[in-house]
């Protein structure tokens, strides 16, 4: 079995592979410090939990946009599986070419986002992760990473509001009864959500327009894509677990 681990900037997010067959998912904090031991008896309870067996792990691939946690995060991989994982970054093979003017400068959760929207629907694509921040990501129909465009994420955006704002409470962002809101709550909801929306349509047009492409599909991956992508026709598939296929799809690469 194959364990991917997506760091993100708000949470670690953990997938166990068998074969092409996702089998179970979990995810930790980023926020909080951790030493070797803390991840390691975590990710094992986690994958007993669910009813697999941690000698099973034959290989282990690893994306993180957080350097600050690697060190421990390695560690523990290394004590309590025995193995040294796969890091994506310069030298992993990923079947995409990176034509931006400084390809080190791109995050390796984008680079796994855009494999596997590349291998799995096809180029051209623009793929959209909806995170801490939302990307909007361009690859073309050779495998080309051509660009990339990096916006506020939703809840990103929400938190600005109530921390900035003395009296903005913290809401849940969801899609309000109606746009026309009448109390402060549905207020911020009808802002962010259609904010988002708005934004994401305008951004994804103005791609295509200037890229040239014919027929480019849209991907969205990402927390709180799902509400987002039901709201509009500019996204054609949302994808929840497309950065652990992607994932999976770059340790295949590099261990054949």
């Amino acid at each position: 079995m194959l364990l991917v681990v997506d760091i993100g900037n708000t949470n670690i997010t953990l997938g166990v592979f068998q074969r092409d067959n996702l089998v179970a998912t979990f995810r930790l904090t980023t926020k909080f410090p951790r030493t070797s031991d803390e991840y390691g008896i975590n990710i094992c309870n986690m994958i007993e939990h669910n009813g697999l067996s941690v000698k099973d792990i034959q290989g282990i691939i690893v994306a993180s946009v957080v350097p600050n946690v690697m060190h421990s995060f390695h560690n523990a991989i290394v004590k309590y599986f025995g193995k040294s994982p796969l890091i994506v970054g310069p030298g992993v093979k990923t079947g995409i070419r990176v034509a931006t003017e400084n390809p080190r400068q791109i995050g390796a959760d984008r680079i796994v986002d855009a494999v596997a929207a590349y291998e799995l629907y096809g180029g051209p694509v623009i793929v959209l992760d909806f995170g801490t921040a939302t990307t909007y990501d361009l690859v073309s129909e050779d495998g080309s990473f051509l660009a990339g465009i990096t916006a506020p994420g939703v809840r990103t955006a929400g938190e600005a509001l109530w921390e900035k704002a003395a009296k903005l409470p913290e809401i849940e962002i969801c899609k309000p009864k109606t746009i026309l809101a009448k109390e402060t709550i549905s207020s911020m909801q009808a802002g962010l959500f259609y904010g988002q929306i708005g934004q994401t349509e305008y951004i994804i047009q103005k791609m295509k327009e200037e890229c040239g492409f014919e027929e480019v599909k849209t991907v969205a991956t990402g927390g709180l894509g799902k509400i987002i992508a039901q709201e509009t026709d500019s996204i054609d598939y949302y994808d929840q677990m497309l950065t652990l296929q992607g994932l999976r799809l770059i340790y295949n690469k590099n261990v054949e």
